[in-house]
């Protein structure tokens, strides 16, 4: 009977010093990092900035979030030289806007800031934003870039927004200024001015993500 209840112990002890080990394996044992969301992958955008005096934050905020969703996200002036915003920061291009092929895209933006008026009636700027929608890509400007894209002809009987100095220049151009924070009609998506960038680049990123047949008509409004 001794003997029998000696052997019980030390199996019960064996399993409890196994049980203990096991646990501490698995305390000690490196947790699983989750996965970053990246619906982008792979997905190759080109703003467009002028040449001096782009708004930093139009900029900035959108390319930001493309990226971190992990979009390729490319720098187009009309130089290669460092180009400086409006609110001081550097940025050194890494293309020129006349190199662009809107075909080679998923998506082509037009950033705003003062500056951005020098493509209101650029005949290269109006020839890559029309090849961006017969190329069936997204199309984006926002402040009063969107100018840029009224004056090429996309803006016909379109829901846009831009900086509301510039509605009339849209509205003259047959566009359907509405205001918005963030307006998207197909492919085109525009936005209003700073404050809108990264609600901007959020609809950009969901245009980005569409199938052809998702393709909506719709506005962020202002709160």
């Amino acid at each position: 009977m001794k003997k029998l209840f000696l052997i019980l112990f030390i199996c019960t002890l064996a399993g409890l010093i196994l049980l203990s080990c096991g646990n501490k394996e698995e305390a000690g044992a490196p947790k699983k990092t989750p996965v970053m969301e990246r619906p982008l992958e792979g997905k190759k955008v080109v703003m467009i900035i002028a040449q001096k005096d782009f708004r930093d934050d139009e900029l900035l905020d959108p390319e930001a979030l493309l990226a971190d969703q992990g979009a390729i996200v490319t720098i187009a002036s009309t130089t290669m030289e460092m180009v400086r915003g409006m609110q001081g920061g550097d940025v050194q291009p890494d293309m020129l806007v006349g190199e662009i092929k809107p075909e080679e895209w998923d998506a082509v933006v037009f950033v705003g800031g003062v500056g951005a008026s020098q493509y209101w009636d650029d005949s290269t700027a109006h020839a890559v934003a029309k090849g961006t929608i017969e190329a069936g890509k997204v199309l984006g400007a926002i402040c009063i870039a969107p100018v840029t894209l009224a004056n090429a002809g996309l803006l016909k009987g379109k829901k846009a927004t831009c900086w509301e100095s510039e509605a009339e220049k849209l509205k003259a151009k047959g566009a359907e200024f509405t205001g918005a924070y963030v307006e998207k009609d197909g492919k085109i998506i525009t936005a209003n001015g700073p404050k809108a960038s990264i609600a901007f680049g959020l609809q950009l990123s969901k245009a980005l993500q569409e199938k052809p047949e998702e393709e909506t008509t719709g506005a962020t409004q202002e709160n």
